[in-house]
């Protein structure tokens, strides 16, 4: 599964560095966090790291294949 995040503000180098599974990028003043999810577990495990790192995601979604 392929997942877009978006979060807001841009986040530093060494924040998006604690995400080393996705790809980033930043757009309009949001930084967009893209990449393969294994499975829920992970998707859970990154929602986490989101949090306990203080970021507010302002979207996610699931990209087709």
């Amino acid at each position: 599964m392929r997942y877009e995040i978006r979060v807001e503000g841009e986040m530093s180098r060494t924040m998006t560095d604690s995400f080393p599974e996705l790809e980033s990028c930043v757009i309009s003043g949001q930084t967009l966090l893209f990449g393969q999810v294994t499975d829920e577990a992970h998707l859970y495990g990154l929602l986490a790291r989101f949090q306990s790192l203080g970021l507010h995601v302002v979207e996610m979604r699931r990209l087709a294949m």
